[in-house]
């Protein structure tokens, strides 16, 4: 019988990579907090309609890329290809947006069906940050700032701002027509993807990673030029908010987010550490989302960051995963008492805020000490049957000279804790 491996694309993330997993997870939290933003969790699984409605029927995603399946009582479900709309469907869903305006982040697994490579697979992570019921163009400014201030606290090195206006939406009505027309006229200098895009999603031909087609598009017609004087000067204090924050940032008349939702304000954040798939957050204003998913007009900007691209950033930088929580303790036991004892003193010492290893193995103590000194534990307590028998335990130095010593419970918590603490020796 052959045995089972995961599907592609589905990846699995072993203990010894987790400690970095945690501390990108960690240090969003403590953003969040700081910035007065709080979590939402929503389900997996929606109902298709929504991703169609919100994302787009033209888009990629909606028409190659999601896991897309009729449950037992037939309505069509879809694995979350993506965050943001989940998000709007609760806060509809749940009336938030009557209480004010909302500011939610979110995070968890996502789903679309792409070709696995570096940094990205076909389940994949984000942490997402919604800025829900604001029109201010400070708005933009701080959730663009949230995001910096997050990956630079990670220790992203190369970072890079990229913006654009994608306007109103009469502002892009007029400009589909003259970018239609012209792409029209080039048609068969496009590559095939582009071709198809033409009339179902010509946006999403300036984001073409192709070279032939990029360099043709140097001459093609820019959204700006299609922008009102209010679109224009909305995107000025934009700007003007980022320089006055001392956060650099470059114009690209080229960048389109991929999803149909966004308008106005549109970001991506690189690293020079990613080479060719240089994104690690994306995001922009979506005003018009709110109200095409049921609710009532309402302004919105947002962002997403990759953690498997964000990971694998932080790994090629130090070489090194993340270290796991020092162990404060590690309980080696032996015999029929000693090993009854054993539970109870690790979780009387867990219960007092130690961590603590408990080897339930019966090895021999000589094994299990062995063990104890590659756990990284500073300390182990060794009970026999004679320590149980007395009611202490023989606490052991294992990364200095201390003398050993028989304690009890509260005696062994009070040392091991100390030395935790910093506030004095071992013995």
């Amino acid at each position: 019988m052959s045995s089972l491996q995961s599907l592609r694309g589905m990846v699995d993330l072993l203990p010894e990579v987790t400690g970095l997993w945690q501390h990108v997870e960690a240090t969003a939290r403590l953003h969040f907090q700081r910035a007065a933003v709080q979590e939402i969790r929503t389900p997996l699984l929606e109902v298709t309609e929504l991703f169609a409605r919100g994302i787009g029927e033209a888009t990629d995603v909606v028409g190659k890329e999601m896991y897309t399946f009729l449950d037992r009582g037939e309505r069509s479900c879809t694995l979350r290809p993506e965050g943001t709309a989940s998000v709007v469907r609760a806060a509809i869903q749940h009336g938030l947006l009557s209480q004010g305006p909302q500011r939610l982040w979110y995070g968890g697994p996502m789903f679309r069906y792409e070709r696995p490579q570096a940094g990205r697979q076909r389940q994949f992570h984000q942490i997402g940050l919604e800025l829900l019921g604001f029109a201010d163009p400070r708005s933009d400014v701080e959730a663009i700032a949230i995001a910096w201030d997050l990956l630079a606290d990670l220790g992203v090195g190369g970072l890079a701002l990229e913006i654009n206006t994608l306007g109103s939406p009469d502002d892009r009505l007029r400009y589909r027509g003259e970018l239609v027309a012209w792409l029209e006229a080039h048609r068969e200098q496009l590559d095939p993807d582009s071709q198809a895009r033409i009339h179902a999603n010509p946006l999403r031909v300036l984001d073409s990673k192709v070279p032939a087609t990029q360099a043709l598009l140097a001459g093609a017609p820019t959204l700006a030029d299609a922008l009102s004087g209010e679109s224009h000067e909305r995107f000025a204090r934009v700007r003007l908010g980022l320089e006055a924050l001392g956060i650099p940032f470059e114009l690209n008349p080229r960048l389109v987010r991929g999803l149909d939702y966004y308008s106005h304000t549109a970001f991506e954040i690189t690293s020079s550490q990613l080479g060719a798939q240089a994104t690690v957050c994306g995001g922009g204003r979506y005003d018009g989302l709110v109200q095409q998913l049921g609710g009532s007009p309402t302004p919105a900007i947002g962002w997403a960051l990759g953690l498997e691209r964000l990971v694998l950033l932080l790994s090629q930088a130090e070489q090194q995963p993340v270290a796991p929580p020092a162990l404060d303790l590690y309980v080696a036991s032996r015999g029929e008492a000693g090993e009854a004892a054993a539970l109870p003193l690790a979780r009387r010492c867990r219960a007092a805020g130690l961590a603590v290893e408990l080897d339930a193995s019966g090895a021999a103590f000589g094994k299990q000490l062995r063990r104890a000194d590659r756990s990284g534990a500073r300390f182990a307590a060794v009970i026999g049957d004679m320590e149980a028998g007395e009611g202490v335990a023989l606490l052991k130095d294992l990364r200095g000279d201390a003398a050993e010593q028989r304690l009890g419970v509260d005696g062994l918590i009070a040392v091991v804790g100390a030395r935790r603490a910093g506030e004095g020796p071992a013995a």
